[in-house]
């Protein structure tokens, strides 16, 4: 713009010129698309790492980093969770485009979800002997062996059951990338954990800060859905 000052900075991403005083909490308004991604980057990242302490991906992953290295361990359980979590939310975004007009129901169905994750987390889940086999005999390269079976156990499993209930109100691909981090960053965590405490995980303390923080998920999403009715 001929009228433009140095005093002033423009925003590419709709021609906006701001002047240098203005806050930068302004630029990242809410609604736009940074914001949003990184709002569902930080969010999934934070509920699926909470998902996955005590789950039985956290047991495979320390069963399997006893026989490969943990380098090959975790790559299999990034790109196996990469594929169940793209499937969970393009699963949720269906979901949520069928609700778009109804933003308050998807809170509290999603809220009341959150609180049944916080039942099966405080339930506990434990490897089934044949799983527990299949970890410690697997064969054959080693990033196919663990990629294979952690997407066989993610299939179901709470993990993408938390990523497709994110995924109905929050932007695909930062749930998409948020999701598998925390995923791998909780499994990183127990083989680092199970490795220092002879592979024992403090279990009821676990299992007790996930139930809390799945309480307070699913208690926020509702009072949300119903301020919003």
């Amino acid at each position: 713009m001929a009228d433009e000052t140095f005093d002033q900075i423009h925003d590419p991403s709709n021609g906006r010129a701001w002047s240098k005083g203005t806050s930068y909490s302004v630029l990242l308004r809410p609604g736009c698309e940074e914001n949003t991604q990184m709002y569902a980057f930080l969010l999934s990242t934070a509920v699926i790492f909470v998902a996955e302490l005590g789950d039985k991906s956290q047991l495979m992953a320390m069963t399997f980093a006893t026989r490969y290295t943990v380098r090959q361990v975790l790559i299999g359980i990034t790109v196996a969770t990469a594929i169940v979590h793209l499937a969970s939310v393009g699963i949720g975004r269906l979901v949520g485009a069928q609700f778009a007009d109804s933003q308050w129901i998807i809170n509290i169905v999603a809220g009341v979800a959150f609180l049944a994750f916080a039942a099966w987390t405080l339930r506990g889940d434990e490897l089934t002997d044949d799983e527990a086999a299949k970890a410690g005999r697997s064969k054959g390269a080693a990033i196919v062996a663990v990629g294979v079976a952690f997407f066989l156990a993610e299939l179901g499993d709470k993990t993408m059951l938390a990523t497709i209930t994110l995924a109905t109100k929050e932007s695909w691909f930062g749930t998409w990338v948020g999701s598998t981090l925390g995923m791998v960053l909780a499994d990183a965590l127990a083989i680092a954990v199970g490795a220092m405490l002879g592979k024992k995980l403090p279990e009821r303390v676990i299992k007790i800060g996930a139930t809390v923080a799945f309480v307070v998920f699913g208690i926020v999403l509702i009072i949300q859905g119903l301020a919003a009715r």
